[in-house]
């Protein structure tokens, strides 16, 4: 086994040495620095992350003319969509996620097109494996997890309309806590409902039984980590402003409320040990979030509502099929109301007047 270990080594270090001479020659030379710091940050060492020194002049990119960033882009996506090393897959993720966080405006622009624009998925890996070896099996499913995690990550941004977790979009507290009061009820129900997706899908991270201490590994769940202190915050703020809406919330509003915050709560026991910063703050984000969710479940209108949604439901049943993760959408058919989002299934088979949503 020891043999075979080093002697993948060997073909992975001879594979990142090739892979440079040959940038080294067919590169145009303006692009060649890009090719050769790429070539340098994604090598297929499972247990090195990629060099500081070579992510910065990936990042440094961002900061010459929009073409130039957009070569950036492409090459590291190109480079993730050739691959079938784990480790270079999962370095040109953390690349991405880097650029997500530290890029400068330009660079992170460019990376937004993906896939907003209509073309290709480039984080699309969910055929993604790599069998050489028991830990390369492993770290493809992280490779999975992690492309779809920063797909949600993109998509999350592009509804709250600033990049999540990054250093030069930062907004301030007060800032952003009068936007969020602005907003109608079903845009901060949108925001929030894609919050708890990006978090469910924190929770879902693979489980690691070879790769347990891999540095990979490790640098992925760092990253992450960040954000989901960045995610709870942006969902504590959305929390507080919907508990001074309570009195004002429809019916249709406050279910898939109730729905997102209780989604949230099962992911809780699986997201406990991924930060051990701020553990106060979460502690009381969770709290707020199980005080909001039971003062909607314990109101006399919601008790109401749902009562008389129960009783009708008896005498005539209706269902749709749904995708889960979208939001609630009003369909009118005679006096039914449909939900279209996964989350409420178990409300598809009911009828009932429409109540106007009050915002």
């Amino acid at each position: 086994m020891g043999r075979v270990k080093v002697f993948r080594d060997l073909i992975g270090i001879i594979k990142d040495k090739a892979s440079q001479s040959k940038a080294a020659l067919i590169s145009n030379p303006r692009t060649l620095s890009l090719h050769l710091a790429l070539l340098r940050a994604t090598t297929h060492d499972p247990f090195s992350p990629p060099d500081p020194t070579h992510l910065a002049t990936l990042l440094s990119f961002g900061n010459c003319s929009r073409a130039t960033a957009s070569t950036a882009v492409d090459a590291i996506m190109d480079r993730l969509q050739t691959t079938r090393d784990a480790a270079v897959a999962i370095k040109c993720l953390i690349t991405v996620h880097h650029i997500i966080k530290r890029g400068s405006f330009i660079l992170q622009d460019q990376l937004s097109v993906y896939p907003s624009t209509g073309g290709r998925n480039y984080l699309k890996l969910s055929n993604f494996r790599d069998d050489t070896t028991p830990l390369t099996w492993e770290l493809s499913s992280w490779v999975r997890w992690y492309a779809l995690y920063l797909e949600n990550l993109l998509s999350t941004s592009r509804i709250l309309g600033f990049f999540l977790c990054s250093t030069s979009s930062s907004v301030d507290k007060d800032t952003e806590e009068d936007k969020v009061s602005s907003l109608i009820n079903t845009e901060l129900l949108k925001e929030i409902n894609s919050l708890g997706n990006l978090i469910e899908q924190i929770a879902k991270k693979p489980d690691s039984l070879n790769s347990n201490g891999n540095v990979l590994v490790d640098a992925v769940l760092g990253l992450v980590g960040e954000d989901y202190l960045s995610s709870i915050n942006e969902v504590s703020i959305r929390v507080s402003e919907f508990k001074e809406r309570l009195d004002c919330l429809g019916f249709v509003d406050s279910v898939e409320l109730v729905c997102v915050l209780r989604s949230l709560e099962e992911c809780k026991e699986r997201l406990s040990a991924l930060s051990q910063r701020k553990k106060v703050m979460i502690e009381s984000v969770w709290g707020s979030i199980n005080e909001v969710k039971d003062q909607i479940g314990n109101s006399k209108a919601y008790k109401e509502d749902e009562g008389r949604l129960l009783m009708m439901g008896r005498r005539n049943k209706v269902s749709e099929s749904a995708r889960f993760g979208e939001r609630v959408v009003m369909k009118h058919s005679g006096n039914s109301v449909k939900f279209s989002s996964g989350r409420f299934l178990s409300f598809n088979d009911f009828s009932f007047p429409a109540y106007a949503s009050m915002e």
